[in-house]
C-alpha cells in the first residue's frame, strides 16, 4: 500500500490527465462488453425486457454448438476468409510490384490505388448488387451484348455465383490494403542484396523468390492479420448484396448473428454466437502473428 500511495503521489498529474480517457474507455468499451457477456448467459429477448434477468447459464452456448445453421455459417465464413485473404494477397503483391517498377506518375498511381478503400462497405455492396443484377445489371447486359451469354446469369440467386459475387466485391474493395503495405515493404527493402544477387547471375525469378519475397513476408502477414479480423466480421456487403440468401446459402457468421439478434429478437443467443465466433478471430490473429515472428526471425530481426 505504501508503494501504491507513493506511486499515486509521484504521478498525480499524469493520472489526472489520463483519467478522462480511461473513464471514456470504461463507459464505451468495457461496460458494453460486460453487459453483452452477461446476456449471453441469459434468455434475453428484445421484445421482452424482463427476460434480461432470466439466467440460463450455458444453455445458449450449448444450443449454439449444437446448431447446424451456426456451423454452416462458420464453415462459409472460413471459406470466404480463406479465398479473400489469399486472392487479395496475390493481387496486392502483383499490383505493388507493378507500381514499384513505374518511374513516372508513381504517386498518382498510389493515390488511385487507394480509391476503393475510401468507399464504405454498404456503398460497395449496393454498387455490385446493381452491377450483378440479372435484369438491369451492367455485367449481364455486357455479356449478352457481346454474345457471351444467351440469357441473364443469376449472379445473386445461384448459390456459388452469389458467393463469388460477394467475394469479388470484397476483393475489389480491400486488395489495396495488401498493395499499400507490400509497397511499403518494397520501399524499405535494401538494394544491396538484390544487386549482389544479379552480379552472381541470378535471374529475376530467383531474386524475387529468395530475396524479395522473404523480405516482404512480415508485411504480408501484418496485412493478413488486419484483413482476417475484418473479413471474419464481414456483414455489410453480404447483407446488402444477398441478405444471406438464397435460402441462407451465403449466410456468414455476422449476418446470422444480426438476424438472430434483431429479426428473431433472441439477443442472448446472438451474443453467445458472437463470443464463440470471437475464437475464430483469435485463432487467425495467433496464426498470422506466429508466421510474422517466424518471418522476422528468418530475416534476423529478433
Amino acid at each position: 500500500m505504501a508503494r501504491l500511495r507513493r506511486f499515486i503521489r509521484d504521478n498525480a498529474v499524469p493520472l489526472a490527465l489520463l483519467s478522462p480517457a480511461v473513464l471514456v474507455i470504461l463507459l464505451v468499451v468495457l461496460l458494453p462488453l460486460i453487459f453483452s457477456f452477461y446476456t449471453s448467459f441469459s434468455n434475453y429477448r428484445l421484445i421482452r425486457p424482463d427476460s434480461l434477468w432470466d439466467f440460463v447459464a450455458f444453455r445458449n452456448y450449448a444450443r449454439v454448438l449444437g446448431d447446424g445453421e451456426f456451423w454452416s455459417a462458420l464453415w462459409r465464413t472460413v471459406l470466404f476468409l480463406t479465398f479473400a485473404l489469399n486472392l487479395e494477397m496475390l493481387l496486392g503483391l502483383g499490383l505493388a510490384l507493378l507500381v514499384n517498377r513505374i518511374t513516372w506518375g508513381q504517386r498518382t498511381m498510389r493515390t488511385i490505388m487507394m480509391f476503393p478503400m475510401m468507399f464504405s462497405p454498404i456503398l460497395v455492396g449496393f454498387q455490385f448488387k446493381y452491377m450483378f443484377n440479372d435484369t438491369i445489371g451492367v455485367v449481364n447486359n455486357a455479356l449478352q451484348s457481346l454474345g457471351l451469354a444467351q440469357e441473364a446469369i443469376p449472379f445473386l440467386v445461384d448459390r456459388w455465383l452469389a458467393f463469388a459475387s460477394i467475394l469479388f466485391a470484397e476483393i475489389w474493395m480491400s486488395t489495396a490494403i495488401f498493395a499499400i503495405l507490400i509497397l511499403a515493404g518494397l520501399f524499405a527493402m535494401p538494394r544491396d542484396p538484390v544487386e549482389a544477387a544479379k552480379v552472381d547471375g541470378c535471374n529475376n525469378w530467383q531474386v524475387f523468390r529468395h530475396i524479395t519475397l522473404p523480405f516482404l513476408m512480415p508485411f504480408i502477414y501484418i496485412a493478413m492479420t488486419i484483413r482476417s479480423l475484418d473479413v471474419a466480421r464481414a456483414y455489410d456487403i453480404v447483407d446488402v448484396m444477398t441478405g444471406g440468401g438464397p435460402a441462407g446459402r451465403t449466410e456468414l457468421l455476422w449476418t446470422l448473428i444480426a438476424r438472430t439478434a434483431y429479426d428473431d429478437a433472441r439477443m442472448g443467443r446472438a451474443n453467445a454466437m458472437a463470443y464463440v465466433s470471437i475464437l475464430l478471430s483469435i485463432f487467425f490473429t495467433w496464426f498470422f502473428f506466429r508466421k510474422l515472428m517466424a518471418a522476422r526471425k528468418h530475416l534476423g530481426a529478433f
